[in-house]
């Protein structure tokens, strides 16, 4: 058996008669496999980088064209008996052909496909040619044969199964891919090969099982045999002749156990498949790396309403997510490398949880098992988002045909703990003026509650699937109720002010987000613009949303001070940003006797926008980013409005009870105490200490009202274990701000500088952006609050010594007070 890349060598060009420039017409350009159009044009140079400027705007006719890939096959035949052309990712719809005869024919990027090619091979040389329809006729002409129906942008997408955000997003450019974009090779075998292996893993009290379902393909009519082995357990099981399927079973005592983050260590061990022939010989092998664990959904409704509590290991597991989006419109250049920095700077921000959004793809392997190894859990989409989906042919096979595939592929990893069954499609039939542009036409419901979940119960019944995001659990409730199943807030951000998250205590929440554009540098390595505006041409194209800066001045207008130039602009929105999403994440893990988690839209982008996501597209974090951090603490102390007054509440996200002494103080700006309470905390494991309990931190009201709104502030410290808690009684435009007066000194350290700054007058969420200086420049905290007297150290590493005078001077080093100071 050998397994043989055909990833040199490769052409590409357009077909005869397509519509593209001059500069292409009968050209063919070298072709990066795996890869597609847009990347191997702009590597020979032939169009724009569509991520800079409007010049996305410029590329539409990329997917409208049919293209050609072409490479030459050198042969040496063996003795094997067959010989299959593998395609792992065909992007979308193509025809396969070997020495000019046709192979194949694919029209789904989302599942592979194996041709067998041992008739059509010859010694050396073998042409071999793929071409790709354009994806935008495919969709179109099914959109034409089945009927339009309503979607949330006005593209084709729910008419070929492609990753939908190739057409464009409300963070997303339209950049309408094709090309071969995963693994491509031979593969040649001989008496059979191991066409799936899919391992259901379960633990029970102290005995861990691997129930391990095998499919063969042959070519022989022979007895075969499985051989497996795992954690010291080892089984064999024999496939009679003309069976294709088998099940052996492993037994494991007292098995490691794969955790979640925060919970203990994912422990993984080896499973070792191998295929033999009659003989004993080795015809096939699988291996992957599973993990011991059990994991289930709290649904039984209770005096809240109906839950959606994920436990692991039977350890209920407070979910602190964010939603994850391709992290670039073209797959081949998310190398493991950038997944990994990726996946770091989510663990760094304390996510436990990464929903992959239903209008992408289903991730990678490395991927999976880089979520593995960190223990971050997994949520998975099954891909439809925003729209009403056909559930007419050809779609709806293969709709099931990837389905089966993806299942059967992820079912080895310990991270994917959900699959799901569309974003927002169930909501949208409801709520959004479907159903009568339907008129009866179908839209996706066989498939989210008839079909997925039967192909989960097949094929994955250790992992638990639930029909959409959000989802009420019944189909008499409404499927966005906040307390019922997952609950979606966009209220906040589209109409109403992010203070109305408080208005909320839902089951779960899966999403909810607030824009803020992209760090500086991202800004000024993508835009041309001079100047840069906060609706300068190349801002308003990387701003994707509706309405998108009408809502981000709404939100600057209900609490900060007016900015004076762009510069204040950029900090303040970003700073506005991350004060709603911390202001969200604490109130409702405040309420954890009755919040199961929180699904941060977004961690990430795919290019420079304007957007709601932690970490920009060019991989800078965000302000948003060290709120999440400190929002998604293990401890968390934060001030919440409870019953018309105020109250103190300490969240333990841990396995060990916390016990501090703490204080709350009311101060005036000028740090002088007016009030103060102190307290002793005794929070359990994995608890909350929270108004509805006995044990409840009510501020008397003494400490609670103020004497001047304008000048006055509480304060809540409980050790240095954990970060302190303000509330301020007003607005910061409102605020008595004085004027920002500091002290800063300036030091050099192994690999940077360090900045620090004593604060002469209150400090107001204090930042430094040294990107500003030196775009490789990155910074380990941002938005602090000083007192008077007292000081914090920024630590900044950089490729070249930053200027000292510009690093502790506006505009990189910020604070509220520099703009409504007086």
């Amino acid at each position: 058996m050998t397994h043989r890349t055909l990833h040199e060598g490769w052409t590409l060009r357009a077909a005869p008669g397509s519509p593209v420039p001059p500069a292409l017409a009968d050209r063919s350009v070298p072709a990066a496999v795996p890869g597609c159009v847009h990347t191997d044009l702009l590597a020979a140079g032939l169009i724009p980088d569509p991520f800079l400027d409007a010049n996305e705007t410029e590329l539409g006719w990329i997917g409208r064209t049919d293209w050609v890939y072409e490479t030459t096959v050198v042969h040496r035949p063996g003795d094997d008996d067959r010989v299959d052309l593998v395609c792992a990712g065909l992007d979308t719809v193509a025809t396969v052909t070997l020495n000019g005869v046709e192979v194949g024919r694919t029209e789904n990027m989302h599942r592979g496909h194996r041709f067998d090619v041992t008739a059509l091979l010859r010694p050396g040389p073998n042409a071999l040619t793929v071409r790709f329809a354009s994806a935008y006729r495919y969709a179109e002409a099914h959109r034409d044969l089945l009927g339009d129906r309503p979607n949330a942008y006005p593209e084709p997408f729910p008419f070929i199964r492609k990753m939908a955000c190739n057409f464009g997003w409300d963070w997303g450019p339209n950049l309408v891919t094709a090309g071969i974009w995963q693994e491509i090779g031979l593969h040649a075998w001989s008496t059979a090969r191991l066409a799936a292996v899919r391992p259901l893993v379960t633990v029970t009290d102290d005995l861990g099982r691997v129930e391990l379902h095998v499919e063969v393909e042959r070519v022989a009519d022979v007895p075969l045999t499985v051989r497996a082995a795992v954690a010291g357990a080892s089984t064999e099981v024999v496939v009679p002749a003309g069976e294709r399927a088998a099940v052996a079973s492993l037994e494991v005592h007292n098995p490691t156990r794969w955790w979640p983050r925060g919970y203990g260590e994912p422990a993984l061990h080896q499973l070792d498949v191998i295929l033999c022939g009659a003989d004993g010989r080795e015809l096939d092998a699988w291996s992957r790396r599973i993990g011991f664990r059990t994991v289930r959904l709290d649904t039984i409704p209770d005096a809240y309403g109906t839950p959606f509590a994920l436990h692991v290991n039977d350890v209920p597991v407070f979910v602190r997510g964010v939603n994850w989006i391709p992290d670039d419109p073209f797959p081949s250049r998310i190398t493991r490398d950038r997944l990994a920095h990726r996946f770091a700077q989510a663990a760094g921000a304390g996510v436990n949880l990464l929903r992959v959004w239903g209008g992408g793809r289903y991730e990678s392997a490395d991927f999976y098992e880089l979520a593995d190894e960190l223990g971050l859990l997994v949520q998975q989409d099954f891909l439809f988002a925003c729209a009403a989906y056909p559930e007419e042919e050809p779609l709806r096979t293969e709709v099931e045909a990837e389905a089966r595939e993806q299942v059967t592929r992820l079912a080895a990893h310990p991270s994917l703990v959900l699959w799901t069954g569309n974003n927002e499609n169930i909501w949208g039939w409801h709520d959004w003026g479907w159903q009568a542009q339907l008129a009866g036409r179908t839209w996706g419901r066989g498939y989210y509650l008839d079909l997925l979940p039967r192909i989960v119960g097949e094929l994955d019944p250790t992992r638990p699937y639930w029909p959409g995001s959000p989802w009420s659990g019944d189909d008499g409730i409404h499927p966005n109720d906040p307390a019922h199943g997952t609950t979606h807030i966009w209220d906040v951000w589209n109409t109403d002010d992010y203070t109305k998250y408080r208005e909320y205590v839902p089951r779960f929440v899966a999403e909810f987000g607030y824009q803020a554009p992209p760090a500086y540098a991202t800004l000024r390595r993508a835009l041309s613009d001079a100047p840069l505006a906060h609706d300068s041409p190349g801002m308003a194209h990387h701003q994707k949303a509706i309405d998108g800066d009408l809502k981000l001045q709404r939100g600057l207008d209900a609490h900060l001070p007016a900015p004076a130039d762009f510069d204040d602009w950029h900090y303040l929105t970003q700073l506005n940003q991350a004060r709603a999403i911390q202001l969200g994440v604490e109130h409702f893990r405040s309420h954890r006797d009755v919040c199961a988690g929180t699904i941060v839209w977004q961690l990430n982008d795919c290019w420079p926008v304007t957007s709601w996501s932690a970490v920009d597209g060019d991989g800078r974090r965000k302000p948003l980013w060290y709120a999440l951090r400190r929002a998604y603490a293990d401890r968390l102390l934060t001030v919440q409005p409870r019953g018309g007054g105020l109250a103190l509440v300490a969240v333990n996200e841990t396995g060990q009870p916390w016990r501090a002494s703490a204080t709350v103080t009311r101060l005036s700006l000028a740090g002088e105490p007016c009030a103060k309470t102190a307290y002793e905390l005794d929070v359990p494991a994995y608890a909350a200490v929270a108004l509805a309990l006995p044990a409840a931190l009510a501020l008397p009201a003494a400490l609670a009202a103020p004497a001047e709104a304008r000048r006055e502030l509480l304060v809540a410290e409980a050790g240095d274990e954990v970060e302190r808690a303000f509330w301020f009684f007003a607005e910061d435009r409102d605020v008595d701000w004085p004027a920002a007066r500091f002290e800063a000194s300036v030091e050099p350290v192994d690999g940077g500088q360090r900045v620090r700054v004593t604060a002469r007058a209150a400090l107001r969420d204090l930042a430094l952006f040294p990107d500003r200086l030196d775009p490789s420049a990155e910074v380990d905290q941002a938005l602090v609050t000083l007192l008077p007297g007292e000081s914090t150290t920024f630590t900044v590493t950089a490729g070249v010594p930053l200027d000292p005078a510009a690093l502790t001077s506006r505009p990189v080093l910020r604070c509220v007070n520099d703009i409504a100071g007086n």
